[in-house]
C-alpha cells in the first residue's frame, strides 16, 4: 500500500491552480497559431493574434489569461493502492485550491449558496470527481473552469430514435444559441450515453483530453472531425466577428446506456482551456 501525505497534495494542488491559470497548454496555442494561418477573414485572423499574443503575455508576465480565473474543477483518479495519510484528501485539495488562489492573486469567483450568493472569498470548495484505477499511483487534475462558456453548456434526454443525426442536431444548436458568448473559438465536449449525471460528466472529462488525442474509436473519432467541420461552417469565427474557426476541437466520450434513452451532454470551453495535472 502506497502512502501519500495530505500536504503533499495541497502542495500539488495549489501550484496546478496557478500553472493553469497562467500557461495555455502547448497543444491549445498551437491549434489557435494554425488557425490564424488557415483564416481568410481579415477580421477573424487579427482577433486570433490578439488572443495568441494574451495567452504569450500571460505566460511572461506570470499573470491570469482570463480575469474569470475559474471555479476550480479537479479530477481524481486514485489506484485502489494508494492510502492518504495524515489527512482527508478532500480537505486538502480545497486547502489546496484555496492557497493557490490567493497566492496567486486569483479571482474568487464562488459563491457558498446557489442562492443566497455570498462569496466564500477563497474560492472554495472545488468540483472534485473522483474515480477508483488499478494501481499504486494519485492523478490529480486541476481545470479551472470559467463560467461564460460553462452557462451556455446543455444537456438532453434524446429518444433513441433520433440517433445519430439527433446528436449531431444537439450539438450544432448549441453552439449556434451560445454564439459569440463564449469567447469563441471554443472547444467543446460531448457526452453521449450513460445516464442525465454521466452524460455530463463526459462531457466535462473530455475537455482534459490533448488536442492530438482522438477518441479510440474509429467511429467516434470520426465523429469529433466531422462535427469540427459542421460547427466551422456555422461561421460565428473568432470572437463571434465571423470567420471559419468557430470551434478548435471537439471531444466525444460515450457511455453504454438504457434501451429507453440517449442522454447527451455538451460541455462548451472558451479557447482558455486550462487544465493542468499531476501524478504522484
Amino acid at each position: 500500500m502506497k502512502q501519500i501525505d495530505a500536504g503533499l497534495i495541497t502542495k500539488e494542488v495549489k501550484r496546478l491552480v496557478m500553472e493553469a491559470n497562467y500557461f495555455l497548454p502547448d497543444d491549445v496555442m498551437e491549434a489557435l497559431k494554425k488557425a490564424k494561418e488557415e483564416e481568410k477573414w481579415e477580421l477573424a485572423e487579427a482577433t486570433l493574434d490578439k488572443i495568441i499574443e494574451n495567452a504569450e503575455i500571460a505566460k511572461n508576465d506570470v499573470a491570469p489569461m482570463c480575469q474569470d480565473t475559474g471555479m476550480a474543477i479537479v479530477f481524481v483518479e486514485m489506484g485502489q493502492d494508494v492510502r492518504i495519510v495524515n489527512g482527508y484528501i478532500e480537505d486538502a485539495i480545497n486547502q489546496g485550491v484555496r492557497e493557490g488562489y490567493e497566492e496567486g492573486l486569483l479571482r474568487k469567483s464562488v459563491v457558498g449558496d446557489p442562492l443566497n450568493r455570498v462569496n466564500t472569498k477563497d474560492n472554495t470548495p472545488a468540483v472534485i470527481n473522483y474515480s477508483i484505477v488499478p494501481g499504486d499511483k494519485l492523478k490529480i487534475t486541476v481545470a479551472p473552469k470559467g463560467f461564460g462558456s460553462e452557462n451556455m453548456s446543455r444537456l438532453k434526454m434524446l429518444k433513441p430514435a433520433e440517433g445519430l443525426e439527433g446528436v449531431k442536431d444537439f450539438v450544432l444548436e448549441t453552439v449556434e444559441l451560445a454564439g459569440p458568448n463564449p469567447c469563441p473559438p471554443i472547444v467543446i465536449g460531448v457526452g453521449i450515453g450513460g445516464s442525465f449525471d454521466r452524460a455530463a460528466l463526459l462531457a466535462k472529462k473530455s475537455l482534459m483530453r490533448s488536442f492530438d488525442d482522438y477518441n479510440n474509436n474509429p467511429f467516434y473519432a470520426d465523429l469529433e472531425k466531422e462535427l469540427l467541420e459542421l460547427v466551422n461552417e456555422l461561421g460565428i469565427g473568432p470572437q463571434g466577428f465571423g470567420g471559419k474557426t468557430t470551434a478548435l476541437r471537439v471531444f466525444i466520450e460515450y457511455y453504454p446506456t438504457h434501451i429507453a434513452g440517449l442522454p447527451v451532454a455538451v460541455n462548451i470551453q472558451c479557447h482558455a482551456t486550462r487544465h493542468k495535472e499531476v501524478v504522484l
